[in-house]
């Protein structure tokens, strides 16, 4: 059923949503966009940039891949809810490990903050998830947008559009249900702003 669902139009259109606005490729950009905003060297873009990028996004994403690849992740947006726990915790604990070194580094404020934005909704799911199935997806999705808007102003406000067609990519491949990806992206925004701002 699941893979005659994906061979519809619809079906593809929303299996490249989801990939393209995956969790793993939203972390990898946000912080890279933040650390280019706020260097002012190349050297500086590397070093803050590079940190970032190792430890909010290489290092979770590969872990979730070792576990897809040994059998104990279903697949790569970990789908089963109860597999959640420990690449959760994991990139958690390598978000916490990048914030603490880009301190040390004395890294401007918006990067620091966007860090701590990816930390804190990071934890908002962990802990959700020991419950409820929210959409990490969509948290996500909603995150990035609400700090883009702070970032870059007023126009970036059309990213929710793309929140909102990652929800229904997510509800069209019956990954979630409607409540499950609002819930993820009512946690996701107030707490990313409500991070961002108190740190910027």
């Amino acid at each position: 059923m699941r893979a005659t669902r994906e061979r519809t139009v619809s079906g593809r259109l929303a299996r490249l949503i989801t990939e393209v606005l995956a969790p793993g490729v939203l972390v990898t950009a946000l912080p890279l966009v933040a650390a280019a905003r706020v260097s002012r060297s190349p050297q500086q873009f590397l070093l803050w940039g590079g940190t970032a990028l190792l430890f909010c996004a290489v290092i979770p994403v590969g872990v979730i891949v070792h576990g897809v690849r040994r059998g104990r992740l279903t697949d790569r947006h970990v789908g089963d809810r109860t597999q959640r726990a420990r690449p959760l915790l994991a990139g958690l604990a390598s978000v916490a490990v990048g914030t603490a070194l880009l301190a040390a580094l004395r890294a401007p404020a918006e990067l620091f903050a966007v860090i701590v934005v990816i930390f804190v909704v990071g934890a908002a799911c962990t802990l959700v998830n020991h419950l409820w199935k929210l959409s990490i997806h969509a948290a996500v999705a909603a995150a990035t947008t609400a700090v883009l808007v702070l970032l870059f102003g007023p126009a970036l406000h059309i990213g929710w559009l793309l929140v909102a067609a990652v929800g229904w990519s997510r509800v069209v491949l019956r990954d979630h249900t409607w409540p499950q990806v609002v819930a993820g992206a009512g946690t996701g925004a107030p707490l990313a702003a409500a991070a961002f701002l108190a740190l910027a």
